[in-house]
């Protein structure tokens, strides 16, 4: 996730116009793509995001020594929630409403805890299998409550649900090298290096490292955009499970973020080259894009009417992977440097 925790004198009275501002604050992409979301579907999107970003801050933010019994509070604090318990904190508060409301299972946002666990205690990931679990902990198994939020046709599409997240977190982590180096992280797996070692974060600046070593770790973050590619592709079969106009907010957040991907390889994914975004002005076409998707689709919705709570719990990695014989892109590969729509 992007952005932090917002300051007091920001925070309104009303707990969803707090979610709503949150989730303003939080990320541009996903609150440009929350605009196309009907009324309710926003209002619920939005509560979601507000407490995905709630504890990730509650954990990222907390002091030296503290992490550990922040995790073991927001634990507790989720169970307490599915125990039917009053909630004094806005954002809290909301979040119970919704689980009431949409049927959420408790196992997801526990999962999501046994994500951000896995930075409290600084996991390294040796293989790619390694990294795609922390990717669903921490983001797959939010496109599985957003199936929540939003209802599904059917429940198979809960297996793209989950790879979109996938595919976002991939993203996350080829944009964020050099910022997660710098907080002591390092998500590229050990297998992508090729036997060179960059030794530990927070040791020797990154732009201090050999040069081999950098120049691997590019080779390595393009290989995990092709990954990601994959997923996004698997994600692109499940729009059509979802009601038009969420599918609609849903695959513009989807091209947004995969054109994050695209930035960072017109750089030759070089991660210190700076943080790569994308232009309003490309966003825009992105979401024009977007809409004509839509209604090239529309006409296969015609008879389509049933949208559920999903009846189904979908579990890592039985139900998630392997990831099928990788799917055909709408548009050009992310590292294609061909010139923008």
């Amino acid at each position: 996730m992007t952005g932090g925790a917002l300051a007091l004198s920001q925070v309104p009275r009303d707990a969803q116009a707090l979610c709503e501002l949150t989730l303003a604050h939080g990320s541009r992409s996903f609150a440009l793509a929350s605009r196309l979301l009907p009324q309710e579907m926003r209002r619920r999107a939005a509560v979601l995001y507000a407490f995905c970003r709630t504890v990730d801050d509650d954990v990222d933010l907390a002091p030296a020594g503290e992490h550990e019994a922040r995790l073991a509070a927001l634990v507790a604090r989720v169970r307490s929630v599915y125990r039917g318990e009053g909630q004094a904190e806005p954002i809290w508060d909301a979040f119970a409403e919704l689980v009431r409301d949409i049927e959420l299972p408790r196992e997801y946002p526990e999962e999501l805890l046994l994500g951000m666990a896995m930075d409290v205690h600084g996991a390294r990931y040796a293989t790619l299998d390694e990294l795609l679990l922390y990717c669903h902990r921490v983001a797959g198994v939010v496109g599985l409550m957003m199936c929540h939020v939003f209802g599904v046709e059917r429940d198979s599409a809960l297996r793209n649900a989950a790879h979109l997240g996938i595919a976002m977190q991939l993203t996350n982590v080829c944009r964020d090298v050099a910022e997660d180096w710098r907080l002591g992280r390092l998500y590229v797996p050990g297998s992508l290096l090729e036997g060179h070692e960059l030794g530990s974060p927070n040791a020797l600046p990154l732009e201090l490292c050999p040069a081999p070593s950098r120049e691997a770790l590019s080779r390595a973050v393009r290989e995990l955009l092709h990954v990601a590619d994959d997923f996004y592709a698997s994600a692109e079969q499940g729009f059509g499970a979802l009601p038009a106009r969420s599918a609609l907010g849903v695959r513009a957040a989807r091209h947004v973020y995969r054109e994050i991907g695209s930035e960072l390889c017109r750089r030759d994914c070089d991660v210190l080259a700076g943080r790569s975004v994308v232009p309003m002005r490309r966003k825009a076409v992105l979401v024009a894009q977007s809409l004509l998707e839509s209604l090239w689709e529309l006409p296969r919705r015609t008879r389509r009417s049933t949208y559920r709570a999903p009846s189904v719990l979908a579990r890592f990695p039985e139900d998630i992977l392997p990831l099928a014989t990788p799917l055909p892109l709408s548009g050009a590969s992310p590292c294609l440097l061909s010139p923008p729509l």
